[in-house]
């Protein structure tokens, strides 16, 4: 690993890396380190990412996989070894939307209304998302990050991972931004991680329809986060790449605003901005 200093700090990384050995996971181990210049000497977990494998007769192998690897993660978490997924960080991520996919990419001013609607739903987001029991959060826990490895999966890219709620990581996982599965299959997985959890002892909840909706509930926030993020990967770092893949993450917005009437005023909202977008906008 090459990280020069002035732009990134390498010791998150070699802490996370090592909570996650410890953890029984496959991550790559630090054989040798140079803060000063930001060098690792690292192991290989070689170079083919699930993303470019998963097809309908291995997905169910490799994400029972994943999700094996995730309890590990989880059952290891202690309160005091990551930084708190709080309030601060939730919010600020979700205030990415507004900032860079609703005025820079949309072209589009929100009236006071819009605004305090806006507010209200984030208000709701955040009340279920720190309700959640909480555990080590990789934060991006998907299939361009997850490598095909022995053992399976060999998980990188986890320097930012977070003390925080328990459904994150299965939202990154199963509503994945750049590959999409049948609705039906992707509740069959969450269903089998949620049995795999509670016979682990993982706080889960006990019923699994209030799972699903917190489940549901915390993807509501990632989604949101990520339409911000990858309108600022465009419009300030000239990455149009990621605009492909917003369509598929604004769907399972959408489908979780339907679903709950309490996200039907989001609903409306995003339904305001399409039709209020400028016609040189982007139609998501």
């Amino acid at each position: 690993m090459d990280a020069p200093p002035e732009h990134e700090d390498c010791r998150p990384f070699v802490h996370v890396a090592r909570l996650l050995l410890a953890a029984g996971v496959n991550v790559p181990q630090v054989l040798a380190q140079d803060f000063d210049n930001g060098y690792l000497l690292l192991t290989d977990l070689g170079s083919t990412v699930y993303l470019e494998v998963l097809e309908e007769g291995n997905a169910g192998q490799l994400y029972d996989a994943a999700t094996d690897a995730l309890i590990r993660i989880q059952l290891a978490s202690r309160a005091d070894s990551l930084p708190e997924y709080d309030r601060a960080l939730l919010l600020r991520e979700l205030r990415l939307f507004p900032d860079w996919y609703i005025a820079k990419q949309l072209g589009v001013p929100l009236s006071d209304g819009q605004s305090a609607a806006l507010a209200a739903a984030f208000e709701q987001i955040l009340a279920n998302n720190l309700a959640q029991p909480r555990v080590y959060v990789h934060r991006d826990y998907h299939s361009r990050n997850l490598m095909l490895s022995a053992p399976n999966p060999g998980i990188i890219d986890f320097q930012d991972a977070v003390y925080g709620p328990l459904t994150y990581d299965l939202v990154s996982l199963f509503k994945d931004a750049y590959i999409c599965w049948d609705e039906q299959r992707v509740i069959d997985w969450v269903v089998r991680y949620w049995e795999k959890a509670k016979a682990a002892g993982l706080p889960v909840h006990a019923d699994f329809g209030a799972f699903y909706r917190d489940f549901e509930w915390m993807g509501v926030q990632r989604h949101i986060k990520v339409l911000g993020i990858f309108a600022r990967l465009f419009h300030r770092d000239g990455k149009d790449r990621y605009l492909q893949d917003q369509p598929r993450v604004m769907s399972y917005l959408r489908a979780a605003c339907e679903r709950y009437g309490a996200l039907h005023p989001l609903l409306r909202l995003l339904d305001q901005l399409d039709k209020q977008q400028p016609a040189v906008g982007y139609a998501f």
